[in-house]
């Protein structure tokens, strides 16, 4: 039976499931994701309410009218529409442009009407119905088309492309006509989750979504990158116009390229209210220089229509994300020799040396300038850290601090450390630790090496602290224990940490053990 596939027809056995296709096609998809099942071309099209006819000298775009007396002839257009693809500009006149003929099972009648600028009428020329036109009115006027006896043979207006339409002559020629696919399209169409799920004749299925960058906003490009983790993302919002994806919500970001919010935008807020939010756009919207334009979503829009808040969300991204940290020299080499990129090592310059930093950081940068250089060190010099589930303000703000939120590895700065007292301190930033209020306060001990960060309870809010001992007076941050949130641990390369001095970096990730 034929069925489509992320919009490609294919051959499958009677009862393939989704699981089925997905393995014969290696069509994308993150298991837990989404897909969005359509039925048939037939459910996809009876939402459908505009159509582009595309013609050689630019695009037209109609929008189908509502009355309920025009249904005979929109049906008769949904069905045969395509037919007037190829098709030359029969005549063009001040008043009307006219594209066919095509023959349709209508009956014309003789009478007489009054039209107006901007209706689509389907006529059935010398009262034949083997001579059905299309006829865009260009100006008012009453005449005898020779229309059906329906709504006067109007089905649809001219909505966009007016200029178009008026230099249209009897050479140009009718290039294509395509359906105008919305979220209203394809809101009656199944979001399904069970792979289990069998497939039948005509039936579509989308798996992912894929992107292209918008390379004029580099930083916020890469804020994108940051949020698809896995190779999906979370929905945590969705509305008519929109769905959102809060997850590095309070991320500053600047002002980089701005554009027209139209259907399929991506966008990064960079000020105001949720900064660092992302959008993707179901409907257009205006312009906004709070919005931060950062692609556009180029297939599986279908899935962004049926998405809703909770839902997983397969990621395809048409270019790859150059994000080197925490790999290793010789891995990063083989990944920037694919992308034609030139590789300088600093640092610890072996292939096995681990990548804790590189320049430039942002993807885009990397490819304008064709070569990146990268600090690495002895992979036991990266400290990893187990985090706590039940403080997840002072957890958020750690890996903010760090760069955890962005990047898997991150670097923390010692601000305090005396020898012989088995506690370091490091940096934090008192204005984005406001409101860390009190969570997972200690009771009775501080463990060796649990991590603390003090809380507003103290004027030193936003301090980051370890502890190589075990204490009963003291948290990590050298605070009492109600001023004190533990958020987690560092469970590996912590040798020798207590002897560095101040001002010196330690770079960390999280423990994935």
């Amino acid at each position: 039976m034929l069925i489509k596939v992320n919009g490609k027809e294919i051959d499958v056995a009677e009862g393939s499931t989704i699981q089925d296709v997905i393995d014969e096609t290696n069509a994308p998809y993150t298991p837990g994701s989404i897909i969005c099942l359509i039925k048939g071309k037939k459910e996809l099209e009876k939402n459908i309410t505009k159509y582009k006819i595309k013609t050689t000298k630019g695009s037209i775009i109609i929008e189908l009218v509502e009355e309920e007396e025009a249904k005979p002839i929109i049906d008769v257009w949904k069905n045969q529409y395509e037919e007037f693809a190829d098709l030359s500009v029969r005549w063009s006149t001040s008043t009307e442009v006219a594209i066919g003929p095509v023959v349709t099972d209508l009956e014309p009648t003789s009478d007489e009407f009054k039209y107006y600028d901007g209706d689509v009428v389907l006529s059935l020329s010398s009262f034949s119905n083997e001579s059905t036109h299309l006829i865009l009115l260009k100006e008012n006027t009453t005449n005898v088309y020779s229309v059906p006896p329906f709504n006067k043979g109007i089905f649809a207006h001219v909505i966009g492309g007016k200029k178009t339409l008026n230099e249209l002559t009897d050479d140009d020629v009718v290039t294509s006509i395509e359906p105008i696919i919305e979220r209203s399209t394809t809101t009656d169409s199944a979001s399904i989750s069970d792979l289990s799920t069998v497939l039948e004749e005509g039936n579509e299925i989308f798996t992912y979504i894929a992107f292209e960058i918008d390379d004029k906003s580099p930083i916020c490009v890469e804020h994108l990158f940051s949020i698809i983790k896995d190779n999906r993302i979370k929905v945590n919002f969705d509305s008519n116009s929109f769905v959102g994806f809060y997850e590095l919500e309070g991320i500053d970001k600047p002002k980089e390229d701005t554009t027209q919010r139209v259907r399929g935008t991506i966008t990064i807020r960079n000020e105001g209210s949720g900064v660092g939010r992302m959008y993707i756009y179901r409907e257009n919207r205006v312009l906004t220089p709070n919005h931060t334009t950062v692609g556009k979503i180029t297939a599986g829009m279908e899935i962004i229509d049926i998405a809703k808040k909770d839902d997983f969300i397969t990621v395809k991204s048409e270019q790859q994300r150059l994000l080197l940290l925490g790999k290793s020299q010789a891995d990063a080499s083989t990944i920037l020799a694919e992308a034609g990129v030139e590789h300088i090592r600093e640092g610890v310059d072996g292939d096995e040396g681990l990548i804790v930093e590189q320049s430039p950081k942002h993807t885009i940068d990397i490819i304008n300038e064709g070569k990146v250089v990268t600090k690495a060190i002895n992979p036991n010099e990266l400290c990893e850290i187990e985090f706590v589930d039940n403080a997840p303000r002072s957890v958020k703000y750690f890996k903010l601090i760090s760069g955890l939120l962005e990047n898997p590895v991150g670097k923390i700065k010692i601000h305090f450390a005396v020898p012989g007292m088995h506690i370091t301190i490091f940096e934090g930033d008192k204005k984005l630790a406001k409101g860390l209020v009190p969570e997972n306060t200690p009771d009775d001990i501080v463990n060796e090496c649990e991590i603390g960060i003090t809380n507003m309870a103290s004027n030193s809010v936003g301090l980051i602290g370890v502890r190589f001992e075990p204490n009963s007076e003291f948290g990590p941050t050298a605070e009492s224990f109600e001023a004190t949130n533990i958020i987690g641990k560092m469970v590996k390369n912590t040798e020798g940490l207590e002897d560095l001095k101040e001002g010196v970096v330690v770079y960390v990730r999280e423990s994935m053990s």
